[in-house]
């Protein structure tokens, strides 16, 4: 599973990157967390508000900080 965290720096960005990385932690086997930075990536998504959650590129959801949990059920684990 790839999972992207969407952003361009901002507080709430950074502290979805690592609510990410922990709900990776929790399942276990071989997934990844991407910080993408690039407007035009994050464009080409699609997203205007970030921080921006993509899971194996889909956007699953734009503009707010999620908790361990949400993302967990984002993955569909």
């Amino acid at each position: 599973m790839k999972i992207e965290v969407l952003g361009t720096g901002c507080a709430k960005c950074k502290a979805l990157e690592e609510v990410a990385k922990q709900a990776i932690s929790k399942v276990g086997g071989f997934h990844s967390v991407e910080k993408v930075e690039d407007i035009q990536k994050i464009m080409d998504y699609g997203v205007m508000n970030t921080p921006g959650l993509v899971i194996d590129g889909v956007v699953k959801s734009t503009g707010k900080l999620l908790s361990v949990e949400e993302v967990l059920s984002l993955m569909e684990v």
